[in-house]
């Protein structure tokens, strides 16, 4: 029984004309509600589908070739820097007083008040377009040891994106599957290295800051 009606005897005492009232009391069995608690409990966690880990794939050079050094033209360099702000900046060849890095625009859906935005679309321009009008082109990842750790994320899933995008098209103008794609027909491997960042490069984003505010981009 969900619950029971009790009543409480009056209490003894004088008596006047006053017709004592009688005081109800309720005891309701919460044993039903603990089987229904536990009936629930057990439903999510059977049904609740848990986040399943990511991991990126990376193409990673034979182990012999790993200290190998190899020499990149400077007309075959692109440079993608993070600061310290989570800002992105890209320049050709070596960066100088005349050739200092470019600032990717912020997301133009967010805020200005939201201050700098990552948009991924202005990173993917410029990868795509850089490697089509290069095909030996070699990029060089720079990220501030105070930037976020999905910024590096961010840069390399971009890189993903475009291998396979570039490497699914020429599989599908060859009627095979992207699988069968050798380097002979065609595949795609993007050159990239990430490395680390020094004291010139703070002194290089010193001097692209001025020139970006000067030009009203911060």
């Amino acid at each position: 029984m969900a619950g029971e009606v009790a009543e409480r005897a009056p209490k003894g005492g004088k008596q006047g004309l006053r017709r004592p009232k009688r005081r109800i009391a309720i005891r309701i069995d919460m044993t039903p509600m603990v089987d229904i608690a536990f009936l629930l409990l057990i439903f999510y966690m059977v049904s609740t589908v848990f986040s399943m880990p990511q991991a990126m794939e990376i193409n990673l050079p034979p182990e012999e070739e790993q200290e190998t050094e190899i020499e990149v033209k400077e007309s075959n360099l692109l440079t993608i820097r993070v600061d310290p702000e989570g800002r992105y900046w890209y320049h050709l060849k070596t960066a100088t007083p005349e050739n200092l890095p470019i600032l990717l625009p912020s997301d133009p859906e967010i805020p200005d008040t939201a201050g700098y935005v990552f948009w991924e679309d202005t990173l993917r321009s410029v990868l795509v377009n850089e490697n089509r009008a290069n095909p030996k082109l070699n990029t060089l990842i720079l990220i501030h040891e105070d930037a976020n750790y999905a910024d590096m994320v961010n840069i390399l899933d971009e890189i993903d994106l475009i291998e396979r995008s570039f490497n699914q098209y020429t599989a599908d103008q060859l009627d095979i599957d992207v699988e069968d794609l050798t380097t002979e027909q065609g595949k795609f491997s993007y050159r990239y290295a990430i490395g680390e960042w020094e004291d010139r490069d703070d002194r290089i984003l010193d001097f692209a800051i001025r020139g970006a505010q000067e030009k009203g981009q911060l």
